[in-house]
């Protein structure tokens, strides 16, 4: 029978059909994702860190994800401070001066007020001071150190005023010492994030470590995403020196151990030099394989951290902290830790206008 006009006709209109499905689908997975803009210890470029306020501006600014880093107290409440050690962020050594001692902290003797010294009452007593010199100090003093299950408060409230997604992103601070003076911080995280909603796969949560073992524990704990820290290349993650594991962190970076990670984490999150390195006169270097060897192995990928001040910047960006951003997201980055969530969301607002 004789193929007629019509017959034609609605032929090629279903090739055109499906030829535009495929390449539409062809075109979907080769747009960049879309960055996730984590707010490092909240928007502490414009707040003193891991405080309310500072988690809150951070939320208001356009952050997807907040991070807080946790440590416990002595009766084993999860607080959100960058370091066991509170000296340089709170008004401690003004109210509690006797209780001053020195310890060793992953293998490091350091002097100071420690968070394990406290109960939650005494803490509550502290106010949070801004850690750097050269930021705005006149919050100082106007903010208590909160807890985790505060902090996930917020974030709910947050959700129910603005209808947004606000994803969680906390990290456990020297898991191996808080295991070793009796106050693990695994537990507690997981029976909190259990206690609200955070249980899934899927929920709006990565939990970060820069210690493997930490992770693997994790990992038998929750479903929960997991990423891997990755700090200088010559230094090894304090289970490794612990377990006497001579292997870096730029060990850790090879495609054999990266598929290794992702037997037990879905990301990492490598200090942005590891990516980008510098020239000995502070420019940078061409870009190198981690990104696509981390992809390759089916982790995302999350670097840090991304700062406005030009001390900060690399001299490629001629001061310009957007520069960097989009250098960045240029180079595939899953998402970034920045001091300064609107920046951020403006950097990658520039750099999807572009694609």
């Amino acid at each position: 029978m004789p193929v007629t006009l019509p017959r034609l006709v609605v032929a090629a209109a279903l090739i055109l059909t499906v030829f535009g499905v495929l390449v539409g689908e062809a075109l979907a997975q080769s747009r960049a994702v879309v960055p996730i803009i984590i707010g490092h210890r909240g928007a502490c470029g414009h707040r003193p860190e891991h405080t309310l306020a500072s988690y809150e501006l951070g939320i208001d600014l356009g952050a997807d994800f907040i991070e807080p880093d946790l440590v416990a107290t002595k009766d084993g409440i999860l607080i959100a401070r960058h370091e066991n050690d509170i000296s340089g962020t709170t008004d401690v050594a003004t109210k509690f001066p006797d209780r001053k001692t020195q310890k060793s902290i992953d293998g490091r003797e350091i002097e100071g007020f420690f968070t394990e010294d406290f109960t939650l009452a005494e803490i509550k007593t502290l106010r949070a001071k801004e850690r750097l010199d050269f930021r705005d100090h006149s919050y100082d003093g106007q903010f208590t150190i909160p807890t985790f299950e505060e902090i996930i408060a917020l974030v709910k409230r947050k959700e129910a005023a603005t209808g947004r997604v606000i994803g969680l992103y906390p990290e456990t601070k020297h898991p191996t010492y808080f295991r070793g003076i009796g106050l693990p911080l695994e537990g507690r995280l997981v029976e909190i994030l259990d206690k609200n909603g955070y249980d899934k796969a899927d929920s709006p949560v990565f939990i970060q470590s820069f210690e493997i073992q930490n992770l693997k524990d994790l990992h038998q704990m929750t479903k929960v995403r997991l990423v891997f820290l990755y700090d200088e290349p010559d230094m090894r993650p304090y289970d490794f020196v612990a377990a006497n594991d001579k292997r870096t962190y730029a060990d850790l970076l090879a495609p054999t151990a990266l598929a290794e990670i992702a037997g037990f984490a879905q990301g990492i999150g490598p200090w942005k030099r590891l990516i980008l390195k510098e020239n000995p006169d502070k420019t940078l270097a061409a870009p190198n394989s981690v990104v696509a060897d981390a992809h390759a192995a089916g982790l995302t990928v999350h670097p840090y951290t991304f700062r406005n001040e030009t001390r900060y910047l690399a001299p490629d960006y001629a001061g310009d902290p957007v520069k960097e951003y989009v250098q960045f997201f240029t180079l595939g980055v899953d998402g970034v830790f920045s001091d300064f969530p609107d920046t951020a969301v403006a950097a990658r607002e520039a750099f999807l206008s572009r694609q």
